[in-house]
């Protein structure tokens, strides 16, 4: 943008990074499922859409949709409001995206976690007590398991990186991603999608060693070193020689996050 410094808005937080990060990775013309509507996911599928991907469709509370021309896009709390049928173009039930992903191999799919553990396999079943006993259930696999199985690619993200969350073998595998191994471990069984590509932390953007499928970082967030990465992970990940800082949005991508996708500031809480 002319006129006025790179950092003339104040700066980023993490969250507007990270879902600065999500939306660069996004392309024109593909689905975009945000299931949960979190809102650095909601977030990211938003500035990808209104930056560059015109022609990209965004399913949020159960509407498929396109908000190019959309001044402001209201934050709902709940996946469910259906005041957010004004926007729609068409308006599912679950049973409807689930069948609609499995016609599709352009769509992007989020996963949430409980636990990951090297291969990015992960956990929203719940944490194992003694005996047969929860002790703590999560929110259950709800489409994840299917979904994750047919999409072009999904990412992992979680709010807390720690090693509760990064274990070396997750309690119960709700969502698939690639099992004990491998860069054919997904075409070992037939799984028709590609299978998770980063998983994004608080800390730090992880990717997969293309040969061993294993939790390698590619960049720390601003402020946060390698080794506070390591520390905080519950197994040895892959450390390349030179891990960069995660990049921050523009000016255009700020203004855009700030004044027509999250308004009330969500991200900078």
């Amino acid at each position: 943008m002319d006129g006025i410094g790179a950092r003339a808005l104040p700066d980023p937080s993490v969250k507007e990074t990270i879902a600065t990060f999500f939306a660069r990775d996004m392309t024109d013309g593909e689905e975009i499922f945000v299931g949960t509507n979190l809102p650095e996911l909601r977030a990211a599928a938003l500035l990808a859409h209104l930056h560059h991907g015109p022609n990209m469709r965004v399913m949020m509370a159960h509407t498929r949709t396109n908000l190019v021309h959309t001044p402001v896009i209201e934050h709902f709390e709940l996946l469910t409001d259906w005041r957010a049928a004004r926007w729609a173009e068409a308006y599912y039930t679950d049973h409807d995206i689930v069948t609609y992903q499995k016609s599709r191999r352009d769509s992007v799919f989020f996963v949430g976690a409980l636990q990951v553990d090297p291969f990015g396999n992960s956990n929203l079943i719940g944490l194992r007590g003694e005996g047969r006993r929860f002790r703590m259930r999560g929110p259950g696999a709800i489409a994840t398991t299917t979904n994750s199985s047919h999409v072009a690619r999904f990412y992992l993200y979680v709010n807390e990186h720690s090693p509760r969350v990064f274990v070396p073998r997750c309690d119960f595998v709700s969502t698939f991603g690639w099992g004990s191994g491998g860069a054919d471990a997904r075409r070992r069984l037939g799984l028709p999608g590609g299978g998770p590509r980063y998983c994004v932390t608080p800390l730090a953007v992880l990717d997969f060693e293309p040969q061993s499928k294993r939790l390698r970082v590619r960049s720390v967030h601003p402020g946060v070193t390698v080794e506070d990465v390591v520390q905080a992970t519950g197994f040895p990940l892959v450390i390349p020689n030179y891990v960069p800082t995660t990049e921050l949005p523009t000016e255009e991508e700020l203004q855009i996050l700030r004044s027509r996708v999250d308004p009330g500031g969500l991200l900078r809480r």
